[in-house]
């Protein structure tokens, strides 16, 4: 009875650790190309944006860690992706030797911006101290539809059973919604991609697919399938819309990239980390992301100490010598004890 009560044991504990390992999450990727597998997943450009004034301000050039061949480094200093990708009034960047001037100016300029305030800076030890440096980037879109899209009906999404809330067109809603839509291509009710206009240069796309690719991939086939399309591009009257609302915030830390000594360098990297705050609606999508990277002097790896036995057991020398003086006075050099210890007296 007492094995099969273990053995029942053992398969629970099996069983709850395996659940552990595939806990559903969302995960926060640093790369458009990184991989993951978790079936949700996001990526933003900011933690990319602070890695690219990590290496060119403070680095002066490549990261690479003494310690450690982190595929994620080698990336990242790749710097797919640049400022230039984006308009000036949507971003935000700073670095510098860390400081509370720092902090107050980086929260000034996000307010003064994009009137925000910041999800991480409270976090960060902003006491100075040589070879101690700041970088951080935000990242801030606010845009609209054209024309705000109708709330539909809560319905279901995918498997689950609660109800969320959807917009889009319908067959009740007003026809001029359908110019906001581009059709990319419908290769079927699994299959389809269309892109929405905004009010502003921003254009958001919604790929319908049950692939498991990485970011780069899935954009990739995107526009090679818009490519090869030859149905029509134009929402058609009968054609319908159903979108969820979205509100998310995440925060992730990336902690692979922390406490390794860079090389060329007495730094390392103390903190790496980013939050992603997305809410979209039938008007349009607010987007709002932060990166910090915290770096500081390594501190010195004590040498363990062996233990020492000093045995003098064997031939060995001693002086005398006065302290104020630059010669000894007496010297003695041990080979044979039994002949030195020898007093010559009775």
């Amino acid at each position: 009875m007492k094995k099969l009560i273990l053995l029942m044991f053992i398969l629970l504990l099996a069983g709850g650790t395996a659940m552990a390992k595939n806990v559903k999450t969302l995960d926060v990727l640093p790369l458009l190309a990184s991989e993951s597998n978790q079936a949700n997943r996001l990526w933003v450009g900011t933690f990319q944006l602070a890695w690219n004034d990590l290496m060119d301000g403070i680095i002066k050039g490549p990261v690479v860690f003494e310690d450690y061949k982190s595929p994620l480094v080698k990336q990242l200093n790749k710097q797919k992706f640049k400022a230039d990708q984006l308009s000036e009034d949507s971003y935000y960047k700073a670095y510098g030797e860390t400081s509370m001037e720092l902090k107050e100016q980086i929260e000034a300029a996000i307010k003064e911006k994009f009137n925000e305030t910041s999800d991480v800076l409270a976090g960060i030890d902003w006491t100075p101290a040589p070879g101690k440096y700041f970088v951080y980037a935000m990242l801030k879109k606010d845009f609209k539809f054209l024309t705000a899209f109708d709330k539909l009906k809560p319905a279901r999404f995918a498997h689950s059973f609660k109800k969320v809330d959807f917009f889009g067109i319908d067959e009740n809603s007003d026809k001029s919604l359908d110019n906001m839509v581009n059709v990319m291509f419908y290769n079927s009710p699994k299959d389809f991609a269309i892109a929405i206009r905004t009010e502003g240069k921003d254009v958001l796309y919604l790929y319908r697919t049950d692939d498991d690719k990485t970011f780069d991939k899935l954009y990739s086939d995107m526009f090679m399938k818009r490519v090869q399309y030859d149905g029509s591009y134009k929402f058609n009257k009968d054609d319908e819309l159903k979108i969820p609302n979205i509100n998310l915030f995440r925060e992730k830390s990336f902690d692979e990239l922390c406490n390794h000594k860079i090389k060329g360098t007495d730094l390392i990297i103390s903190q790496a980390l980013e939050t992603v705050d997305f809410k979209m609606d039938n008007e349009g999508v607010k987007l709002k992301s932060e990166a910090a990277i915290a770096v500081e002097m390594s501190a010195l790896m004590p040498k363990k100490l062996e233990p020492r036995k000093f045995y003098f057991d064997d031939t060995f020398v001693l002086f005398l010598q006065e302290a104020d003086k630059i010669k000894p006075y007496f010297a003695l050099r041990v080979d044979d004890l039994s002949l030195i210890n020898k007093t010559g007296r009775k």
